[in-house]
């Protein structure tokens, strides 16, 4: 497996990230764990999660996800060091608003940290923009979780290109260290919010690059045609927005790859993420083992460049 390294932050990852956020939802703990014996046993070694995951699903309150990777690091036998785990705070946990105040971060790395059952998180994001905390304190949070010991580097998620500018000025003027990884969602249909100016910061700054909803919510796996195909799915109300006319032309330039290299329409466009310069790895969530077999199979698809250019071509 040819890891990759994540930025500055020290941490190196194979090319795709497992997606926790099916843990204690679409996919119960039995197949969790088989799901990610098999994904490490393959090699990779990075899974995303956050605090809130899955508060959704009915009769969840938050805290599911990383409670299914706690129990399964504790079963597995893995050395840590072999595991990078990605998890995420700032979302709302029942305090009624996205929270990067200080003493909410203190607080609630500890219940992650509980839940994960280890004494440390590989990445710690902030998960959302919260207009109303300055950034130096939640980067002086941070900060000062990375000199306990309890996170060994820390990044950001969901923000745009002047907010991720402004953190870096925040930083420097009050001596403390950047966020040195950033989670934007980004896929073959979702391009204008990272395409630009964001990627390019996040090129010039170094910054390690994990993409959410690289496979656009299931729309990307190429299942989803007409509106009937997303009935009775759970995330067929998220994937309705893609079938529109660029988003049937994506998965025509999906389907002539597939035609010649025999890879699915999933593999594909998680290869073709793969290889943008300002992206270290994708996450992709799976349900079944088969799932997983295929996704884990585009860490090894080599498209040519008159692939690469007919799918940006048709996303954009």
């Amino acid at each position: 497996m040819q890891f990759r390294s994540l930025g500055r932050t020290g941490l190196s990852i194979a090319p795709l990230v497992f997606g926790g956020n099916v843990f204690g939802w679409t996919a119960d703990e039995k197949t969790s764990f088989a799901l990610l014996d098999t994904f490490t046993g393959a090699g990779f070694n990075a899974i995303d999660t956050a605090d809130v995951y899955s508060s959704w699903a009915p009769g969840n309150q938050g805290g599911e996800s990383e409670t299914v990777i706690g129990k399964w690091l504790k079963r597995s036998g893995l050395s840590r060091d072999k595991v990078v785990i990605v998890t995420k705070v700032g979302s709302d946990m029942g305090q009624g608003r996205r929270d990067l105040r200080k003493s909410w971060i203190i607080e609630e790395v500890e219940n992650s940290l509980r839940r994960l059952q280890t004494d440390h998180i590989d990445l710690y994001l902030s998960h959302w923009p919260d207009p109303e905390t300055p950034y130096e304190e939640t980067l002086e949070a941070h900060a000062g979780l990375v000199k306990a010991g309890k996170v060994r580097a820390f990044g950001a998620s969901n923000l745009d290109a002047d907010q991720l500018k402004a953190s870096f000025d925040a930083a420097d003027a009050a001596s403390l260290p950047r966020y040195a990884a950033l989670q934007p969602e980004y896929n073959l249909y979702d391009r204008a919010g990272f395409e630009g100016a964001l990627a390019d910061l996040c090129r010039k700054e170094d910054l390690g690059v994990i993409t959410y909803f690289s496979l656009a919510s299931g729309f990307l796996t190429g299942k989803y045609r007409t509106a009937a195909d997303t009935e009775g799915r759970a995330r067929g109300e998220d994937v309705a927005r893609y079938l529109d006319e660029r988003g049937l032309r994506i998965l025509g330039a999906l389907d002539q790859v597939a035609a010649e290299t025999g890879a699915t329409p999933a593999e594909i466009s998680l290869a073709w993420l793969m290889v943008k310069p300002a992206v270290t790895a994708p996450i992709a969530s799976a349900t079944s083992l088969p799932q997983l077999a295929s996704l884990m199979k585009a860490a090894v698809l080599s498209l040519t460049p008159d692939q690469i250019a007919a799918l940006d071509a048709a996303g954009a």
